[in-house]
């Protein structure tokens, strides 16, 4: 068992078991299965294989919001069996936690984050079952609280930080954070810290001078209302390398969401800032999070809710990521945006994206990305709904002048059946053009699942 796996399950053992706990949060939970039809499973150019998954899995929530421990969770456990055996079964994880232990009131708290997901093998081959790993990143410490009179407040943080990827051993790191923070309550909804960082990063499979040093100082400001709500995170990062480079920047992140009306909301998210794999995996913003006090706590739960945005599986409710999984240090500008537009019958969604990488040594991955999903939701009848879904990606790498174009059509639907199960059947056709030999490549798809919600 990984290190980091068996860290993350001790310490998620040790909290439950802890006695001044007392779970009485909301848990939900979906159990889902389904049969998937590929004609070209492995994305090949010139050799398609027809292949037929099964996939049963479960995806799950639960939240508490109690005095001495606070938590939010959310997972997806899926299994692949690939019933012509062109491929070994495959079990995949996702999750997103946070969880917090109150030990002293007001003084002392202990925290858990993680985050587990698939990622590429290989960014430059295509997203084929065999150039799929499983990563998680978990982050673990105390924090120390101080007050400053009634509207100002302190804290220290300690932080653990271990990070795993199960094939590119590049990733494999333990890192840790010692971070300060004071924070001044302008009024009950608005709320400006000051904040100094320093972080430790360690590879475990790398020679030691890609080990460096992360200095970091910035102000945070944060507006929860009824309608809008912002998070603006600007200052400065400093990397100094073993080797003896060191490297500046400024620091940007920036998250607002907007309902105008109870029918429209609009979210954007974006960044600009040093990162590598694992730190991005932990603080790039995402618009789940900037619409998640709104989201539908039902359609989270459903794998299939989303179908056009979770990657190139109809069926899996776990989308393949497209980060570089290593420890390479890139510079990274990247912008979100959503818009939702909802109805009684008619809903719809578009989400631009743009991102760019520059990477400190090698530049093989640097890359600018371009691209767009849209999703159009109409209720047939009460209990039925026909979705159309589209996705647009445009990636060129500048070293070697390469271009990938990828489009992605479908159409979903879907039948609430009663309060506990639901229905889907779903078709969708891929397409990708490329300039490098043997990356461009046609796929259909079709499937059908079932949905059992507690």
């Amino acid at each position: 068992m990984p290190a980091s796996t068996r860290l993350a399950r001790a310490i998620v053992i040790g909290l439950a078991s802890a006695p001044t706990m007392a779970f009485a949060g909301t848990f939900d939970y979906t159990l889902y299965a389904g049969l998937e039809h590929s004609n070209n499973i492995a994305l090949s150019s010139d050799q398609p294989i027809s292949e037929n998954i099964f996939t049963p899995g479960a995806t799950f929530q639960f939240t508490q919001l109690g005095s001495t421990f606070q938590a939010n969770v959310a997972g997806t456990f899926e299994y692949r069996r690939y019933l012509e055996n062109h491929f070994d079964p495959q079990t995949q994880t996702q999750l997103a936690a946070q969880a917090n232990w109150t030990a002293i009131p007001e003084r002392l708290d202990f925290s858990l984050e993680d985050y587990a997901g698939v990622q590429p093998v290989d960014q430059l081959s295509a997203d084929s079952p065999d150039n799929q790993q499983q990563t998680n990143v978990i982050v673990v410490g105390p924090t120390l609280r101080m007050r400053f009179g009634d509207a100002a407040r302190g804290q220290v943080e300690l932080r653990y930080i271990d990070s795993y990827a199960s094939k590119v051993d590049e990733f494999d790191s333990s890192r840790g954070l010692a971070a300060f923070r004071v924070f001044r309550d302008l009024n009950p909804t608005d709320t400006l810290s000051g904040n100094v960082e320093f972080q430790r990063v360690n590879f475990d499979k790398q020679p030691s001078s890609a080990n460096y040093d992360r200095k970091e100082a910035y102000l945070r400001y944060t507006s929860n209302l009824a309608h809008f709500d912002a998070d603006i995170l600007l200052g400065g990062t400093r990397l100094n390398f073993d080797e003896g480079r060191n490297a500046t920047s400024p620091l940007a992140r920036i998250q607002i969401g907007w309902q105008p009306t109870t029918q429209n909301s609009l979210s954007v998210a974006g960044t600009y800032q040093y990162a590598d794999a694992a730190q991005d995996i932990i603080t790039t913003p995402g618009l789940l999070a900037a619409n998640g006090a709104t989201a539908d706590r039902a359609e989270a739960l459903d794998p299939f809710a989303n179908t056009g945005g979770l990657g190139r599986g109809t069926s899996t409710g776990i989308g393949v990521g497209s980060a570089v999984i290593g420890s390479d240090v890139y510079k990274e500008k990247r912008f979100e945006a959503s818009w939702v537009w909802q109805q009684p019958r008619l809903s719809v969604t578009v989400s631009p994206s743009y991102s760019q990488l520059r990477y400190l040594t090698d530049d093989t991955f640097d890359q600018t990305a371009k691209g767009v999903s849209a999703g159009v939701g109409y209720r047939l009848k009460p209990t039925l709904t026909l979705t159309g879904f589209g996705t647009y990606e445009r990636t060129k790498y500048d070293s070697f002048d390469r271009k990938d174009s990828t489009v992605r059509l479908g159409l979903d639907l879907g039948q609430q059946w009663n309060r506990h199960w639901s229905w889907h059947a779903s078709v969708a056709r891929e397409r990708r053009t490329s300039d490098a030999v043997g990356q461009s490549y046609r796929e259909t798809e079709f499937f059908v699942g079932v949905v059992y919600r507690r």
